[in-house]
């Protein structure tokens, strides 16, 4: 089996939420655009994708989820057609409601989000993937009032939730993994070895995102060495450093974050080492190259692949 088949690579969605990229003003340009035209909105996404030179798409928020998909061309199979006649794959889909769920300790919430999630699920298997990607609850700013610690017990009522949540979407023949996002409950190394920890590794597995990671103010590479049995699918995104710890984390956090992204290998991101150590614990799977709201997305996904294919694949063989 050749590099090119044990690391088969793809892109996030977001990163075609740049207005440039859609000829208009701003952000809700882009969601005014996607429900005036539908049809052609996501026929240049899916033209988009194939034209950068990978073979895989991870869908992610509104408007670019699932249910946008299924409702501009009529029905799941619709989809999956269109995707097919490109050459392209569903690798994934990314599910953010666990971050707008507010308290989902609570049981109403849970209730909700498992519905959602089984939904999601189904509409995955009939694309042909088995990943669910999730984002974990934001962190609290640092001196908030009043404080929540994210401390064990805490943790220990995540995880549960995540277990069964986990065992459900397997039942259904998908796989959870956790997104390490930055300034969330998983992204500095701490909290993901102590959501790691509690987690089952039957069920809940994980999605680093070397960016997000750096963000965080931790190392990629270590935190993914010692949790590299749980990866089954990777985002693969520089970053130029860590952010501020009193970086208010609020409704606006996301877009904070952009300023810190950059291009593959303009940041901190090793990836010789990166690609070195998927090589030694035996990684196979997904590899999502992904910038978030790219003004030249095709031309930033392409250059990247390039990167990757004249750099580190011939260390990954």
């Amino acid at each position: 089996m050749s590099s090119t088949e044990r690391l088969r690579f793809g892109v996030d969605l977001v990163t075609f939420f740049h207005p440039g990229f859609w000829g208009v003003e701003d952000y809700d340009g882009i969601v005014a655009l996607s429900r005036s035209e539908p049809r052609a909105f996501w026929d240049k996404i899916l033209d988009a994708v194939k034209a950068s030179g990978v073979t895989g798409v991870e869908l992610t928020f509104s408007p670019f989820n699932w249910q946008d998909a299924t409702k501009t061309y009529g029905s799941v199979e619709a989809f999956a057609a269109e995707l097919s006649r490109r050459g392209l794959t569903l690798a994934s889909g990314f599910f953010a409601e666990l971050e707008a769920a507010g308290d989902f300790t609570e049981t109403a919430a849970q209730a909700a989000i498992i519905e959602k999630a089984e939904k999601y699920a189904a509409f995955l298997k009939a694309c042909g993937s088995d990943i669910m990607v999730i984002g974990a609850p934001l962190r609290q700013t640092l001196g908030a009032e009043p404080v929540r610690f994210f401390d064990f017990e805490q943790a220990r009522k995540i995880a549960d939730f995540l277990n069964r949540l986990g065992a459900i979407l397997h039942a259904k023949g998908v796989r959870l993994a956790l997104h390490t996002e930055a300034h969330s409950i998983f992204a500095a190394s701490r909290d993901v070895d102590l959501l790691m920890l509690l987690t089952d590794p039957a069920y809940v597995h994980m999605c680093p995102d070397t960016a997000h990671i750096i963000v965080a103010g931790s190392d990629p590479l270590q935190v993914v060495d010692r949790h590299h049995e749980r990866v089954i699918i990777a985002h693969w995104k520089d970053a130029l450093g860590p952010m501020p710890a009193d970086t208010p984390i609020d409704e606006h956090i996301h877009d904070r974050h952009r300023p810190y992204f950059c291009g593959f290998g303009l940041g901190r991101v090793d990836w010789p080492g990166w690609i070195r150590l998927l090589r030694d614990r035996g990684y196979q799977g997904w590899a999502i190259l992904e910038l978030d709201a790219a003004p030249d997305p095709v031309g930033d996904i392409a250059n990247g692949l390039t990167l990757v294919r004249q750099a580190l694949l011939p260390i990954y063989r």
